[in-house]
């Protein structure tokens, strides 16, 4: 097997990796040859969207959800949960605070929670694009059917975010309850991208069953998509799930991936999740240095933002959201980035 830095070399050159490759890379305690990747994926990312970071804004409008995914904080059947759904004029204020601060893109992210019926979330996108018109709006509300799709499209959202979490079917049997379906949530995502919006797929790093090989599954899909985004972070344990007491992902690993993914995909939309900072102070910072180049600050009221525990010990739960903008501009800044205000759209 050739030396990581060759590795590195070619899996860049190509644009795609193999198994055996991606073992190499995932294993290798070559202290150099790691720091070479993230250089490597730093540079490409560099080369094609400068040294800006792009935000955007989070609002996490309702923590009910129908589903009962086994690693999720707000699954059905958490009974400890406190519930909530903001109202459409809280929704409209956290865009309104956010625009103030530059923010250009707002994610509405919320569980699959039966309440919003397409004409209630076609109503708060077509008010927020009417508010903000030259703002990005993005929608991360699940499984949805191609016509519901389609009538949030032609309402005005731009972008839908919705991580395939694994891409091994049998992986995603120890992540899910049975009535879920993996093929169903590909062609999802290949429904959205046929409609005609900026897509984002993704995946947890270190969730309970993952392994090199399932891995690669998750490469291979997002090499065949080509989505416009890539959300991954550590899979972080919640205490009231049946992963309660799962190891966490490590972010050496997700760093890692974060640099393969920017090598053989490009020019991909790769955010610093905010649970890659929940597990390390420096994670975001080291997630750009590593190839990431979007950023999502919380701009949910304070109230709510303790009750949406996807995983537990999630941090900037107190801080106000000029605070957080503040906050990472500065963070963004002590690296050599700059935080834009921009939609932060996809470059081909």
């Amino acid at each position: 097997m050739k030396d990581i830095k060759a590795i590195v070399d070619d899996i860049s050159k190509r644009q795609d990796i193999g198994l055996r490759e991606l073992r190499a890379l995932l294993q290798s305690e070559d202290v150099d040859g790691i720091k070479y990747l993230r250089d490597k994926a730093a540079e490409k990312s560099k080369s094609i969207y400068g040294n800006k970071v792009f935000i955007r804004g989070l609002i996490e409008f309702t923590n009910y959800c129908k589903n009962d995914c086994y690693y999720c904080g707000i699954r059905h059947g958490n009974h400890n949960a406190q519930r909530y759904r903001l109202s459409d004029e809280q929704i409209f204020e956290c865009c309104d605070t956010g625009y103030e601060l530059g923010f250009r893109t707002f994610v509405l992210q919320g569980g699959e929670d039966p309440y919003y019926t397409d004409d209630k979330v076609c109503l708060i996108v077509n008010e927020i694009k009417t508010r903000h018109p030259d703002c990005a709006v993005t929608l991360s509300i699940g499984e949805k059917t191609k016509e519901s799709y389609q009538k949030f499209f032609d309402a005005g959202a731009d972008r839908y975010l919705l991580r395939h979490e694994t891409a091994d079917e049998g992986h995603y049997r120890k992540l899910h309850p049975v009535e879920m379906s993996l093929e169903n949530r590909k062609q999802c995502l290949r429904d959205l991208k046929d409609i005609g919006y900026q897509v984002g797929c993704g995946f947890m790093v270190g969730s309970p069953g993952q392994t090199t090989e399932t891995l690669y599954e998750d490469l291979r899909f997002i090499k065949d998509l080509q989505p416009h985004m890539t959300g991954i972070g550590p899979f972080i344990s919640q205490k009231d799930t049946p992963f309660a007491n799962e190891p966490s992902g490590t972010m050496e690993m997700t760093l890692r991936l974060l640099s393969i993914i920017r090598l053989i995909h490009p020019h991909v939309l790769l955010p610093a999740t905010t649970a890659l900072g929940t597990i390390h102070p420096q994670g975001r910072e080291m997630g750009i240095l590593s190839g990431a180049n979007v950023v999502m600050p919380n701009l949910s009221p304070v109230d709510v933002r303790d009750k949406y525990k996807l995983y537990d010990n999630k941090i900037c739960t107190g801080d106000e959201a000029a605070e957080c903008r503040h906050c990472m501009s500065n963070r963004m800044k002590s690296i050599g980035y700059e935080v834009v205000v921009s939609r932060g759209d996809f470059v081909m």
